[in-house]
């Protein structure tokens, strides 16, 4: 079934429901509708919030979101990289299902190729230095994918997407895909500037749905004032905020003032005075989220997801540490990110949470939390979490998995399994195999596949079948491969 017809269907059953109209929390019975914020911010790592660690950060307002809430210690990304992740988070299923397994790279010459035939590539890419051909990452998430914004739409929430989006140009913007609003969605992965006008140069010039009003404003300021803006719009009326912050990525910009202020305090692992700048720059967005909630009196039916799409960028914006490496590489520091879900009345203030969870798990927890039917078309890979949310049963599945059959800088194609404490980094060039047990080496700093044989072997035959499953596209060896001159 395409994704119209089944989008078409599920209004028919809405209104079969309903008795005419689209379905509704009011239809399902509930008295107060329940509204529904995405806080995805770019790029931030697992230890960049004082309430996950952080000494020199300050995150007051993340930290109250945190002690109202659930915060998550094993919470991951379901790619190192962005865009995979953000696929993930809208749809519920993992990037080697939706086949968006790297960032999306927009400025490609054959991407206008591609865009012209309404055609994402198919054949395999690699030059002659390479050992293996990779399959090639799609220019953007096919429409046929339903989001979950689409899924709320259909039982009547108004939409609204605000910031980086990187799933697409034009004809793949949030506006196609279920949002109802699009302030500031489109093909960039970062900003050209964070500040009004928001312009770099012809090649990254300002972004194209988020039109400058005032100049020298502070992109995440203006973010922060649309998503209140949008929340002030609909108190009388469910709502879906897909908030996803440009901060903190590249380049890094600060507010002037927060940059002085952070220049003078003591250093710790965490040292950029720009980057804590942009840190708590989003923190202040998040306080007026959160007093925008309680003027309109949406605070107790509003339920708060805040996380990142993958682990900090190190050496240029910051340190990851106890975790190994950042974005971009399958350690720990690439992959696990800070995760918190606030939902008063159902989510215990102040619980943590260790097991591990994935950015694929947000689609069918919000399904879920509104009373809406999973899509019966398709593999959901995602598992609900409201029974860990309320304490009131575990998670059914026994790992979870990770694929980037590509190329980046130092980094070959791999695939990753954890399961339980253990995790499996598979290579399809140079070392197979790393195998760390994570509860005894958070910083995996002991590399064990030599030692236990019988766990590699068990968890490798876990990850072949869920590639297969996942119609997962592996790299092939490559015929014309010249090895380098020594």
């Amino acid at each position: 079934m395409k994704r119209r017809q089944f989008l078409h269907s599920l209004g028919l059953g809405a209104a079969a429901l309903a008795g005419g109209g689209p379905l509704s929390p009011f239809t399902l019975g509930a008295q107060i509708p329940l509204n529904f914020i995405i806080i995805n911010v770019d790029d931030l790592g697992w230890t960049d919030l004082s309430c996950y660690g952080s000494r020199y950060y300050e995150t007051p307002n993340i930290d109250i979101l945190a002690s109202q809430g659930m915060k998550f210690t094993n919470g991951y990304a379901a790619c190192a990289v962005c865009s995979p992740t953000r696929a993930s988070i809208m749809t519920g299923r993992y990037p080697a299902r939706i086949g968006v397994t790297d960032w999306i790279h927009h400025l490609d010459r054959e991407a206008h190729t591609a865009i012209g035939s309404r055609k994402n590539p198919e054949e395999y890419v690699g030059g002659r230095n390479r050992r293996l051909l990779c399959p090639p990452n799609p220019y953007w998430m096919e429409l046929d994918e339903v989001t979950i914004a689409e899924m709320l739409k259909t039982a009547g929430y108004s939409t609204c997407h605000i910031g980086k989006w990187h799933l697409g140009p034009y004809e793949w913007f949030p506006d196609k895909q279920g949002f109802d609003i699009n302030i500031g969605g489109c093909e960039i992965g970062q900003p050209p500037a964070y500040f009004d006008p928001y312009y770099q140069h012809a090649r990254r010039s300002s972004i194209a749905t988020l039109h400058p009003r005032k100049q020298g404003e502070y992109l995440t300021d203006r973010e922060a004032d649309e998503a209140v803006q949008f929340i002030k719009q609909n108190t009388d009326k469910p709502f879906f905020l897909n908030m996803c912050h440009y901060a903190v990525h590249t380049p890094l910009q600060g507010k002037k003032s927060l940059v002085a202020k952070y220049d003078k305090k003591t250093k710790t692992n965490h040292t950029n005075a720009v980057y804590a700048a942009m840190i708590e720059g989003v923190d202040q967005a998040v306080k007026r989220i959160l007093k925008a909630l309680d003027e309109s009196g949406l605070n107790k039916n509003t339920l708060i997801i805040f996380t990142s799409d993958n682990g900090g960028l190190k050496d240029h914006a910051t340190d990851n540490k106890p975790l190994r490496s950042g974005k971009g590489y399958p350690y720990e520091g690439g992959i696990r990110v800070p995760l918190i879900v606030r939902w008063p009345g159902e989510v215990k203030a102040g619980s943590v949470c260790n097991e591990p969870v994935s950015s694929i798990d947000f689609f069918p927890t919000i399904c879920d939390a509104a009373s809406i039917n999973l899509p019966s078309d398709r593999p959901i890979d995602g598992e609900n979490l409201i029974p860990v949310l309320r304490h009131s049963g575990q998670l059914k599945r026994k790992a979870i998995y990770w694929h980037f059959p590509h190329y980046r800088g130092s980094v070959v194609p791999y695939s990753i399994i954890r399961k339980g404490d253990w995790k499996l980094i598979k290579r399809y060039e140079g070392n197979a195999f790393e195998l760390f047990n994570l509860k005894e080496d958070i910083s995996e700093k002991h590399e064990l596949s030599d030692k236990r044989p019988d766990k590699v072997k068990e968890l490798n035959e876990d990850l072949v079948i869920w590639l297969k499953k996942s119609n997962a596209r592996l790299p092939r060896p490559n015929p014309d491969y010249v090895p380098p001159r020594k």
